[in-house]
């Protein structure tokens, strides 16, 4: 039994010191492609990034969205231009990791506990 407990304990202490790879900063600005469903169709989303402003390309229509970085891998996204109440409302970007020209990141309202997740590649 002590054998099966120490077992149980390296393995923690192994996954304990793992750390995913996040380099934020190769991420803040370039040309970026996110993919999503919406409507069970597969749509994709092509944006370009400044150290202050996103430009969204979707659909044939353009979105541009202040950005207030809040450290490497976190920053505020605000419609500079919204159509309605809900394009008003502040989005909260976190990248959670990284790799080689992707990064995974999870985002939600400012202030509301609901997130989704997504991965975006850095195309330039």
């Amino acid at each position: 039994m002590k054998k099966i407990l120490l077992g149980i304990l390296f393995l923690c202490c192994l996954s304990s010191c793992y750390q995913a790879e996040r380099n934020c900063k190769d991420f803040k600005t370039g040309t970026f492609e996110f993919e999503s469903y919406l409507e069970g169709e597969l749509v994709k989303t092509r944006f370009l990034r400044t150290d202050s402003i996103e430009i969204d390309y979707f659909r044939g229509q353009v979105d541009t969205s202040s950005i207030r970085w809040i450290n490497d891998c976190e920053y505020i996204l605000s419609n500079l231009n919204p159509k309605n109440r809900a394009e008003e409302k502040p989005i909260h970007m976190k990248i959670l990791t990284t790799k080689n020209n992707t990064y995974t990141f999870e985002y939600g309202l400012v202030g509301e506990t609901q997130k989704q997740r997504g991965t975006v590649v850095k195309v330039e």
